[in-house]
This record gives C-alpha cells, sequence and structure tokens, in this order.
C-alpha cells in the first residue's frame, strides 16, 4: 500500500503562482511514476503532468512552459509548481503514484486538493 497526502491548493488570482506537494509513505519502494491529474467540474480526470523515478517527465500540452513536476526522493515527494495561472487551471489536483510489486501494477490516488483561479 501507498498513501499519498497532498498539501499547497487554494485560491490565486490569474496569473499568479502555486505549488502543490505530494508526499508518499508506505511502500514507497514500489513506485515506478508519481504524478499530478487534474479534474474541473463537469469534465473527466485529465493528466497533468509525470515524473518518473529517474526525472523523466511529461506534460499536457496546456500547461508546458508554465508547470512544472519535481521530486525529492529523499523526502519522498513530488511537487507542482505552477505559474502563470489561468482560469481554466480550475480543478481539483490530484496526485498518482504508479507502483508495481510482484509483477502486478497498481495505481494510487491522494484525496484531491481545490486550485481556484480567478480573474
Amino acid at each position: 500500500q501507498v498513501q499519498l497526502v497532498e498539501s499547497g491548493g487554494g485560491l490565486v488570482q490569474a496569473g499568479g503562482s502555486l505549488r502543490l506537494s505530494c508526499a508518499a509513505s508506505g511502500n514507497i519502494f514500489s513506485i515506478i511514476t508519481m504524478g499530478w491529474y487534474r479534474q474541473a467540474p463537469g469534465k473527466q480526470r485529465e493528466l497533468v503532468a509525470t515524473i518518473t523515478s529517474s526525472g523523466t517527465t511529461i506534460y499536457t500540452d496546456s500547461v508546458k512552459g508554465r508547470f512544472t513536476i519535481s521530486r525529492d526522493n529523499a523526502k519522498n515527494t513530488v511537487y507542482l509548481q505552477m505559474n502563470s495561472l489561468k482560469l481554466e487551471d480550475t480543478a481539483v489536483y490530484y496526485c498518482n503514484a504508479k507502483s508495481v510489486l510482484s509483477l502486478k501494477p497498481y495505481d494510487y490516488w491522494g484525496q484531491g486538493t481545490q486550485v481556484t483561479v480567478s480573474s
């Protein structure tokens, strides 16, 4: 089992910045990839960014150049630095960890943190 605890959401004006954090605990040695997803009202959950244990990153097109995902393996924590926030970034942001244990894949989710961008 892997537990994920998110923090750092809140209300920010358009153009502002926020940093989300996600601390992992439990069977962290099984984690392959960590990432952030978001879900806006009435929309499906979508990938925002992911990072592998070796540091390879993937971003959805809408956040490229504005968001940066990073990982502190010593603290078992992944971060999402969000700059130049736009109204359309408003959503609940979820931390995700993908792990493999005994050749079986597992998906773990945090509880979600609200990010609201105002005009």
